[in-house]
């Protein structure tokens, strides 16, 4: 009966799992919204670049009058960077945003629910992975769920939330009213691949991978007919780039193996870039070239 008594409470701590890009986004989110956040990674040096990237960051929404300076400092305060998983234990809600691996990511989430306390919500920032398969791998299926923030998480106002089969009503609705707090626009997908923006997203970023590889339009050209032809603020390889290329790959082999269409079978050219490690803006060169002073072209076809 104490956990569902202690269900009822407020979320006011979060733990957040995974200092990349992401995870660094959610936990100044979070420290924003004004919960206390632990921001735990493995590699002391991945939380020391989220710290400054965050504090970064937050002053260039104050310079720009979007917070205040006491809304900087406050949010610094709140925010602990911890290699100590332990530290997460007393975390209402545990978020992760690590590696888009179903395998890495169920190995987490028994580790979790052994070592958070039974009231926590456990959630998968996961882009496209089950979360009724990831939630098998605890004890508390009911307070397993997605919860998809889009790139970057501070400043995008769309969340995808995704229910798996055995979610209940009372965390979703839990999390719903956590991500309206956060300041979000709240979709809710059922559980089944790619959700509903990667769903849509990803076979498009494809054809173009597509169009590019058979030679159809060079990069810029096919990038500016997208954003000029249909409004969109990123052409699809631009976008591409700056998701990372290798998790545009990880997602539509989710997709391919999770409805067995070809029609998600990943274009040869954006598995040859991955293999060559030209994985976006975070390599330095994807489809396009990152680099200061170096301009290499991809090439058309493989």
């Amino acid at each position: 009966m104490a956990k569902y008594d202690s269900m009822e409470k407020e979320i006011e701590t979060i733990g957040v799992i995974g200092a990349g890009q992401m995870g660094s986004g959610i936990a100044q989110l979070a420290a924003t919204a004004g919960f206390a956040v632990f921001l735990h990674d493995l590699d002391p040096a991945a939380l020391q670049r989220a710290q400054g990237s965050i504090s970064a960051s937050l002053r260039r929404f104050s310079s720009k009058g979007l917070i205040s300076q006491a809304v900087v400092d406050e949010s610094m305060k709140r925010l602990k960077s911890t290699s100590n998983i332990q530290d997460l234990q007393n975390a209402d809600l545990i978020i992760e945003a690590i590696v888009e691996s179903e395998e890495i990511k169920k190995k987490l989430f028994m580790q979790l629910d052994k070592i958070s306390k039974p009231s926590a919500i456990l959630a998968s920032n996961t882009s496209s992975i089950s979360i009724t398969r990831l939630a098998t791998s605890t004890s508390r299926r009911s307070q397993v769920i997605g919860m998809h923030f889009m790139n970057p998480p501070p400043i995008m106002k769309l969340i995808e939330i995704i229910k798996g089969a055995d979610t209940s009503d009372q965390t979703f609705t839990k999390i719903k009213s956590l991500s309206e707090k956060l300041g979000k626009i709240v979709v809710t997908s059922h559980d089944y691949p790619g959700f509903i923006v990667n769903r849509i997203l990803m076979p498009m970023i494809n054809e173009a991978f597509h169009t590019l590889y058979t030679g159809v339009a060079t990069k810029e050209d096919i990038d500016n007919g997208m954003k000029l032809g249909t409004n969109q603020p990123m052409g699809p390889l631009e976008l591409a780039d700056f998701i990372g290329l290798d998790v545009c790959l990880s997602i539509l082999n989710v997709l391919k193996n999770g409805f067995g269409d070809v029609k998600y079978n990943p274009c040869p050219l954006l598995v040859q870039y991955v293999d060559a490690g030209r994985l976006g803006r975070k390599s330095g060169i994807g489809v396009y070239d990152y680099r200061k002073g170096v301009d290499v072209k991809p090439r058309a076809k493989i």
